[in-house]
């Protein structure tokens, strides 16, 4: 039997814990360290980064962590797989090589190119996600560091996987159990327990980071360093499973894989294992994200205090459309959002305040920039009582649009070039399979007799994690038991989705069940306009829509209130 292959992450994202790298080196025995540092909104920061010095655009970061890393690493055996190189893998690649004979240590240095695409007049940046075949041809040639540009987060995993294991394309099954734990490893902490619903009773202080042990039949078992933080159990990987994801199929470049068939099981303290995951043919097509500079933005938070709240907010709102109406600049866009943030008869001044936030966007800086700032200065002596601002406005700032589209995938070269130089073009796959929809699958059994309900949140009996995906919001949600299941993918229907978070009312909401993991996955198609960048909403990415969803009130089954074991929260 072959060993399992120990797989760590030591990045979410870049700005993630920074010592991370050394703490996953040293905390236990480990195979292979990768690292997430791209999203949509790095790839526009790179971008601009670029346009300043054309020898940047790659997280720097990774480099500073490599100081200490390249010594450990190579002392343990451990090779490091990151997408660190962002718009330049070649450029990180050769400071790599700098870095290591700098600090002494001889590592074999590979990067992978490719996906990179012609950018179109106005954009930054564009870019193919590939899959982990050029990070598998990089590690099967020798290398002790591999970093890429603009690859899936899974690929960081089923590249090392089908290097150590000798899988290739055919090998759907295995890919897409790969698939599934990359998945779990690529936002680090968020699977041992950060950003989780039921985090009460757990010591999360500092989260140690996660492992999956890669078995040779692409099933794994995700687990944490002894001694560290945070917690690994069924929750914790459930919601990372439906963390910006959607229906049954979870397409990537090397393989489909079908979240429907994901079987979880405890398999002692901290570590669940995953099996089952089957897998089809990749789509014939690749996404490519591109980002272009949207427009130019400001804002303005009023602060509002004690009495008269909503008449000091109708009448900063009044004053401010007529001096902007003076100046002869009105924005394209102008929204305002009162936030009841003040309580009654409040000990502090803090806890007796609202905030009134402005936001406007234009496609030229000059009407967002002065006449925004000195109109709301202007206010400060003739508005209402208690007038002031949290900050200075600024002169307005630019914002990002993310935009998703795909290409052929035999038209976006895959390029592995080697430790010692050679370029390695690896061919997409040869059989695909358009993506679809599966069927929905047929409903639990409801609750033979639930009885007598009680108005109480969601959350209650109900975990969710929330996140982004271009200008779409996903909301994914599980209930805790069997019985809680059964009533959740009655209850909680499209409907009573729009219904609990009227935001959603007017967009398009799908639903997916998912009910291996006793869950369901909405997809809120709009909710966050051009996408993160944009800054559309107050929370710009939805990382706290799920949690929104579980604090509202519904009608549940007392039995379940009375049966259902998680923490209670508190309003």
């Amino acid at each position: 039997m072959t060993a399992p292959l120990r797989i760590g992450n030591a990045s979410g994202f870049y700005g993630d814990r920074f010592d991370a790298v050394r703490e996953m080196l040293t905390g236990g025995p480990l195979d292979v360290l990768t690292g997430d540092y791209l999203a949509e909104l790095t790839m526009l920061i790179l971008g601009r980064s670029r346009l300043k010095d054309p020898t940047r655009g790659y997280a720097t970061t990774f480099l500073r962590q490599l100081e200490e890393g390249l010594g450990l690493a190579h002392e343990r055996g451990v090779r490091i797989v990151a997408n660190a190189g962002g718009l330049n893998p070649a450029g990180l690649a050769e400071a790599v090589r700098e870095l290591s004979a700098k600090v002494g240590v001889p590592v074999r240095v590979a990067h992978v190119e490719g996906d990179s695409l012609p950018v179109p007049e106005g954009f930054l940046t564009a870019n193919a996600y590939l899959g982990g075949a050029g990070i598998a041809a990089c590690l099967t040639a020798g290398a002790d560091i591999v970093v890429t540009g603009r690859v899936t987060d899974a690929a960081l995993v089923t590249g090392p996987a089908a290097a150590h294991f000798g899988w290739g394309p055919g090998d759907l099954d295995a890919l897409a159990g790969a698939v599934v734990a990359g998945h779990v490893l690529e936002c680090g902490t968020q699977a041992t327990g950060g950003n989780y619903s039921f985090f009460r009773g757990h010591d999360l202080r500092r989260p140690g980071f996660p492992v999956a042990e890669i078995h040779a039949d692409g099933s794994s078992v995700i687990t944490k360093h002894d001694g560290t933080g945070g917690v690994v159990d069924l929750g914790t990987v459930t919601a990372q499973l439906l963390y910006e994801t959607g229906g049954a199929r979870y397409a990537g470049p090397d393989v489909t894989a079908r979240l429907d068939t994901v079987r979880l099981d405890q398999d002692g303290p901290d570590r669940v294992r995953i099996s089952g995951v089957r897998g089809e043919a990749p789509p014939p097509t690749l996404k490519a994200g591109l980002n272009r500079i949207g427009g130019w933005r400001n804002e303005v938070d009023f602060v509002l205090t004690g009495l008269d709240i909503e008449a000091k907010a109708q009448l900063v709102r009044e004053q401010f459309t007529d001096a902007l109406a003076r100046s002869g600049a009105e924005p394209d866009e102008v929204r305002w959002e009162l936030s009841r943030t003040d309580r009654a008869d409040a000990a502090t001044e803090e806890s007796a305040s609202a905030l009134l936030r402005l936001v406007v966007r234009d496609r030229d800086q000059e009407a967002v920039g002065r006449a925004v700032s000195g109109a709301a200065i202007e206010l400060a002596l003739g508005s209402y009582p208690g007038f002031h601002v949290t900050a200075p406005p600024g002169k307005g700032a630019p914002y990002g649009v993310f935009e998703a589209r795909y290409v052929p995938a035999d038209k976006v070269p895959h390029i592995a070039v080697l430790p010692d130089g050679q370029r390695l073009s690896l061919a997409p796959p040869t059989t695909t399979r358009p993506l679809q929809d599966v069927a929905e699958p047929p409903l639990p059994a409801p609750l033979p007799d639930p009885g007598p309900t009680r108005s109480a949140p969601l959350g209650r009996i109900a975990g969710a994690r929330s996140g982004d995906k271009g200008g779409d919001a996903n909301v994914g949600v599980w209930a805790v038991d069997d019985d809680a299941w059964r009533w959740l993918a009655h209850e909680l229907t499209v409907e009573r989705f729009r219904e609990l978070l009227p935001e959603t009312a007017a967009l398009t909401v799908v639903r997916h069940l998912l009910p291996n993991l006793c869950a369901l996955n909405f997809t809120v198609h709009g909710l966050l306009g051009e996408g993160v960048a944009a800054q559309h909403r107050f929370d710009p990415q939805a990382k706290a829509v799920g949690e929104w969803l579980r604090s509202r009130h519904l009608p549940i089954p007392v039995s379940l209130l009375e049966t259902v074991h998680v923490p209670e929260a508190h309003a």
